[in-house]
């Protein structure tokens, strides 16, 4: 009885662990969208640029959208300026073609000269085109 009990213990924990921790592909989403952001506080356009699909939908938590050209082009300008990204969770799901990324994190920088702070919860949605990963869309939603 103690070891049948023991064996569904250990079948319960590895199920539970499993669920919980990335595989590769996923942890390699997860890095890729980390990166992304990354390239977005650092202000690094060629990186960004080959990241984004072109075209991608960038939907900021207020309504306001922006495709590839437009991001960067705001980035570049200094009219939207991300000064730092803060990730607290994110997890990702996987399909042949397609990865989902669901994300929690604090976004501060400065929109048309105005500082913003958000909790934003967003969607990352990417599309294996070739041999590469690229951002279609993305989705933030304030959080209360």
């Amino acid at each position: 009885m103690r070891r049948s009990f023991a064996f569904l213990l250990l079948c319960v924990l590895a199920h539970f662990t499993s669920a919980q921790t990335p595989t590769r592909d996923e942890q390699s989403i997860l890095d890729l969208s980390r990166k992304k952001f990354d390239w977005i506080v650092g202000k690094q356009y060629d990186s960004l640029a080959r990241v984004l699909d072109d075209r991608m939908l960038f939907v900021h938590s207020n309504g306001w959208t922006q495709n590839k050209k437009e991001l960067i082009g705001d980035i570049q300008s200094g009219k939207l300026n991300y000064q730092k990204i803060t990730i607290k969770e994110s997890s990702a799901r996987m399909y042949p073609s397609t990865a989902i990324v669901l994300g929690l994190g604090t976004f501060e920088g400065i929109n048309d000269g105005k500082p913003f702070t958000l909790e934003l919860r967003y969607t990352e949605v990417y599309a294996k085109i070739g041999n590469q990963w690229k951002l279609a869309s993305r989705h933030a939603s304030r959080m209360p």
